[in-house]
């Protein structure tokens, strides 16, 4: 096992976080072919994306340029989640407890259930079907263990 680095535990996070962001991403465009379920409007990571480009340059986002721009808003915040937790991981070992399973949970109760719907990016799970919100938690812990398999391969951790 490499030396604790906070530095180093980020960076392993971000390379984690991106990897399980892809893999969030093909998960979920794979589900949605076998069962699509009806999605009204931009996703939150459009709104998110489109409110970054009123806020820095005062223009809407262009329509051919939303997918891409949700994409990338995705791969971020993934990103960052990521580094977070793996910096976090490195000073707290408790934090990495349970192969990243607490961790996703903790991102899908933080940012889908709460975060998202509070800035009105989407609707609250309470008014979106079971399924489709069982599928966003499976999703969520997807990411988490993912995101802890990568850091601690990338660390040297223990199995």
């Amino acid at each position: 096992m490499l030396p604790r680095s906070p530095w180093s535990g980020m960076l392993a996070g971000l390379v984690g976080g991106l990897i399980a962001a892809g893999a969030m991403s093909l998960t979920h465009k794979a589900l949605a072919e076998k069962k699509p379920l009806a999605e009204a409007g931009d996703d939150a990571t459009v709104k998110t994306a489109d409110a970054i480009m009123r806020t820095v340059l005062r223009q809407s986002l262009p329509e051919k340029k939303k997918p891409l721009a949700g994409t990338l808003v995705h791969y971020a915040f993934g990103g960052v989640m990521g580094a977070l937790y793996g910096g976090l991981a490195e000073v707290v070992p408790r934090a990495a407890a349970g192969f990243g399973l607490p961790f996703g949970a903790a991102l899908w109760l933080g940012a889908h259930v709460i975060t998202v719907p509070a800035l009105g990016l989407a609707e609250p799970p309470t008014r979106q079907p079971l399924s489709g919100e069982a599928q966003e938690l499976g999703l969520h812990l997807l990411y988490g263990a993912v995101t802890e398999f990568v850091r601690r391969l990338l660390r040297g951790g223990a199995w």
